[in-house]
């Protein structure tokens, strides 16, 4: 009797090819999976780059429109006073040497030499720091005799925001923002811009202090009478010229246009002619005498001489 030894030779290889194939579906399914965790992962970190990259975009791009807009209304920095109006009379309140009101009538005299008919309105340049205590004397003397010097054409008044004493009001920048605000009115609402400089430098925060937040400084700017305070306020707190208004302090400390290499050391720094001025900025009478002098010296060095009559021919004897 005989004993069969050979084993089922196509069974265990169908039972062996069954598992290698179930091996294999199960290394495929978990290769996908792997694969498709890793896509997902890249996919979510090329989001967040994504997302990252256009958040710092738009930061960027807003941050550098804020800083390069320019006001247009700007000539050389300065915004030239259109009309010198809405103020009230700086030494209506004051006592200077024990009589205002003498003084007064001496320092709204119209310093415009004869005849006024040919002469040019004497150019007045004034460079304010609205936190400059010297720069709020000056406007309180003047402001008045300015005012009218420019409503009866005898003087051309522009005024040039700068932003020197950026870093005395306690990390706020106040310099910075007043001057970029003083920009806003001129821009939207020139015809206002005289009162609300006026405004800033006669109601000047100490020196020192956190200043005036932007919401107040549009809150005076609407007091100022502008036509368009939305406008203007949203230019104000949004900041639009802080960036022009730190490098026009940087220009006028490199160099002041139409002079003679002078640069801005101080404020205010006050040019008649392009001639500064040294006298005391709490003196008007001391102003419009120098302005007189400055003035009638550029129109007489340039008056047209008058020609000499040239006498006949003396007939032969």
């Amino acid at each position: 009797m005989s004993n069969d030894q050979t084993p089922n030779l196509p069974a265990e290889n169908a039972r062996r090819e069954a598992v290698r194939e179930k091996a294999q579906q199960v290394k495929a399914r978990q290769t996908r999976a792997r694969i498709l965790r890793r896509s997902l992962v890249t996919v979510g970190a090329v989001a967040v780059v994504a997302v990252g990259a256009a958040g710092v975009t738009y930061a960027l791009s807003s941050r550098d429109g804020r800083s390069q807009a320019l006001p247009d209304v700007a000539s050389d920095d300065g915004f030239v006073v259109t009309a010198a109006t809405g103020i009230a009379d700086p030494l209506a309140d004051q006592t200077v040497d024990g009589n205002a009101s003498a003084l007064a009538a001496e320092a709204t005299a119209t310093p415009t030499p004869a005849p006024t008919t040919t002469a040019a309105p004497v150019d007045i340049r004034v460079y304010v720091d609205y936190l400059s205590t010297e720069a709020r004397e000056f406007q309180l003397a003047n402001a008045e005799q300015l005012s009218k010097w420019v409503s009866q054409d005898a003087a051309s008044l522009t005024y040039y925001p700068v932003a020197m004493l950026t870093s005395k009001s306690n990390g706020t920048k106040y310099s910075l923002r007043a001057a970029g605000a003083a920009a806003c009115v001129a821009t939207h609402a020139s015809d206002r811009f005289f009162a609300y400089n006026h405004e800033l430098l006669v109601n000047q925060p100490a020196v020192d202090s956190e200043g005036y937040s932007d919401e107040k400084l549009a809150d005076m700017a609407q007091g100022a009478g502008v036509s368009d305070p939305d406008t203007v306020r949203a230019c104000i707190e949004d900041e639009t010229f802080t960036g022009w208004a730190k490098a026009a302090t940087d220009r006028a400390i490199k160099g002041l246009p139409d002079t003679e290499g002078q640069a801005l050391t101080a404020t205010p720094t006050v040019l008649v002619n392009g001639t500064p001025y040294v006298g005391r900025m709490d003196d008007p009478k001391e102003f419009a005498q120098f302005v007189l002098t400055v003035d009638s010296n550029a129109y007489y060095s340039t008056a047209t001489p008058t020609p000499t009559p040239v006498p006949a021919d003396t007939p032969a004897g």
